[in-house]
């Protein structure tokens, strides 16, 4: 019988991932980003399985080498929902010096010096895992190109992502202790627990990042100026909080939120599943954390919440109101998957939308004539 090792089982189970990713079509820096994040996570499980389960160590310079580009790979993959525009907010050079001089610094330590390699990985992992962590320490509105629908979800795998990255960091600590201790005994059974598991999860939570992340806009051509002008009319910039009491910056919040709620009523982008932080911010030509800001100290939520109340409340008038399917009226309403909708349902109405609508009508029913 021919021995398949597990790891190459992730490896498959990752690529059919990737191709269903690749299939939607999808343009923009992320989507590319995170498409090759999945491509890396395939590849090293692929080394992983020949190295441990045929025992072919001629792969291991290249597995090292390959997780000096995955660290800094998911970094910008998750950075790329943090900035609004086309090309999300990453130049360049920056995207270009993360990805490729990491592995070449890796590289030439393998080739001539490999003694400090193994502490430069795992220095690589903790860096890029605390900045991950230090890009989430705003919540789900610090994606702000991620979909409002899925920002949860997104932000769920950028947590679980910069786990992922300070435990491979751990793990490679134990990994040394174990071969001093005990000569390696134990280091495959490690490698393949961690690795088979983690892959398998990394790549999952990068598909749903990427899946939840919007399609890019083109920048406002000057024609829109005028547009923007009309749909919100221009507020004086507000003063910066060491600058103003907490009376002005209360009355600032309140009239960023009138303009907000007079948008969503007019326009109703709450219905866009395409909608983000960046559109909504755009719309209101306000940077995205300003709106951010005064969503959270009014409200006491996320944008996300805020906006998907607005959703939930649409769903509502819609199960009440028309015959139309469960599936429609969520689309409708602005939710791009059942989850979600479910979830959020659930959450502010204490019930699925189905038993809203039964209650609803056995209400009705129940009234005098």
């Amino acid at each position: 019988m021919i021995f398949v090792p597990l790891p190459f089982v992730v490896a498959l189970l990752l690529v059919l991932l990737a191709i269903r990713l690749a299939r939607t079509q999808e343009d923009g820096r992320h989507h590319r980003l995170f498409l090759a994040l999945i491509a890396a996570y395939a590849s090293q499980s692929v080394l992983i399985g020949l190295h441990w389960g045929y025992d072919i160590r001629a792969v291991l310079p290249f597995q090292v080498v390959l997780a000096s580009l995955i660290a800094p790979l998911a970094f910008l993959a998750f950075r790329s929902l943090a900035s609004a525009g086309p090309e999300n907010g990453t130049h360049p050079t920056w995207l270009w010096a993360h990805l490729l001089l990491p592995p070449l610094v890796v590289a030439g330590l393998v080739r001539f010096l490999p003694s400090p390699v193994g502490p430069v990985v795992v220095a690589l992992f903790l860096g890029y895992g605390a900045a991950l962590f230090w890009l989430a320490r705003r919540g789900p509105d610090a994606l702000i190109s991620s979909r409002l629908d899925g920002a949860l979800r997104s932000y769920r795998a950028l947590i679980f992502t910069a786990a992922a990255l300070v435990g491979s960091a751990l793990v490679d600590v134990v990994i040394s202790f174990d071969l001093d201790w005990s000569g390696g005994r134990h280091t495959p059974l490690i490698i393949a627990l961690f690795n088979m598991v983690t892959l398998l999860a990394l790549g999952t939570a990068a598909a749903a990042a990427d899946a939840d992340a919007s399609p890019p806009s083109p920048p406002a051509p000057e024609a829109r100026a005028t547009e923007l002008a009309t749909e919100c009319p221009a507020l004086p910039a507000p003063e910066q909080p060491d600058e103003a009491d907490e009376a002005s910056l209360r009355a600032a919040d309140l009239a960023i939120l009138a303009r907000l709620d007079a948008l969503m009523a007019e326009r109703r982008l709450y219905t866009d599943v395409d909608l983000d932080l960046g559109r909504l911010a755009r719309r209101l030509a306000l940077p995205a954390r300003r709106l951010s800001e005064a969503i959270n100290r009014v409200h006491s939520m996320s944008v996300s919440h805020y906006v998907n109340g607005l959703r939930v409340a649409e769903a509502q008038r819609l199960l009440g109101e028309t015959d139309l399917p469960v599936t429609r009226v969520m689309l409708e309403a602005g939710f791009l998957t059942k989850s979600n909708f479910n979830r959020e349902f659930r959450r502010l109405a204490g019930m699925s939308p189905s038993e809203w609508r039964a209650t609803r009508r056995l209400g009705s029913a129940d009234q005098p004539l």
